[in-house]
């Protein structure tokens, strides 16, 4: 099945489970659509579903786009800069330019950026926090699906090495975000009040981080 998104073919990959009581759509990395349904959906029905959430499809389809452009340029906490590639295991950051060792590790490079930042700004929003909440450690990893995770068990709060490339704001929504988890461990609107409160702005750099 193929489904036409600005003119172009898209694989539609369908997987029907007899537990699957709705439909859902997703557009993922790979440019596919994917859809999960009923067991006993037919195809027809799923063609007319996609013809009916062709806006809502296309939509996806554009952030997955601009996702993967991005990730084939450099960025640093939300400046794009010029690669230049160099000899050695390297990177040296200019003013608009960045220069990269051919054997060095960007991911390395990145962590090592981010840990001392990460930490500061965690310590900034845990010290003016106005709710009493336990010190958290921090972790900072790759993550395909989520900026951050708290967990209130462990009391461990995960960063998305991902922001390291995003503007300051981004960390410090996902910081705040995460902490106001150590309160309310759900998405409850007393929970969004938490973050309000901390970071009044959040709502703005949630949408910018969504449509990037």
């Amino acid at each position: 099945m193929y489904m036409r998104i600005h003119g172009e073919l898209r694989e539609v990959i369908v997987t029907k489970k007899r537990g699957t009581k709705n439909t859902y759509m997703r557009v993922k990395e790979d440019g596919k659509i994917y859809v999960s349904t009923n067991l006993f959906t037919t195809d027809r029905a799923v063609s007319k579903i996609l013809e009916e959430h062709v806006n809502e499809i296309t939509r996806m389809a554009d952030i997955i786009e601009r996702k993967n452009d991005r990730q084939k340029r450099f960025f640093f906490l939300g400046k794009e800069y010029d690669p230049i590639q160099i000899n050695g295991k390297e990177v040296q950051l200019g003013e608009e330019k960045v220069l990269i060792g051919k054997d060095a590790s960007l991911e390395e490079w990145y962590l090592q950026m981010a840990r001392p930042l990460f930490q500061k700004h965690l310590d900034y929003y845990y010290d003016h926090f106005k709710r009493v909440i336990p010190y958290p450690r921090l972790r900072i990893r790759k993550m395909k699906s989520r900026w951050g995770v708290c967990n209130t068990r462990l009391k461990t709060i995960t960063l998305n090495l991902e922001l390291i490339k995003r503007d300051i704001a981004c960390l410090d929504y996902v910081i705040v975000h995460e902490l106001s988890h150590l309160v309310h461990a759900n998405h409850s609107k007393a929970f969004w009040q938490v973050v309000e409160e901390h970071y009044p702005d959040y709502k703005k750099v949630r949408k910018q981080m969504k449509e990037e």
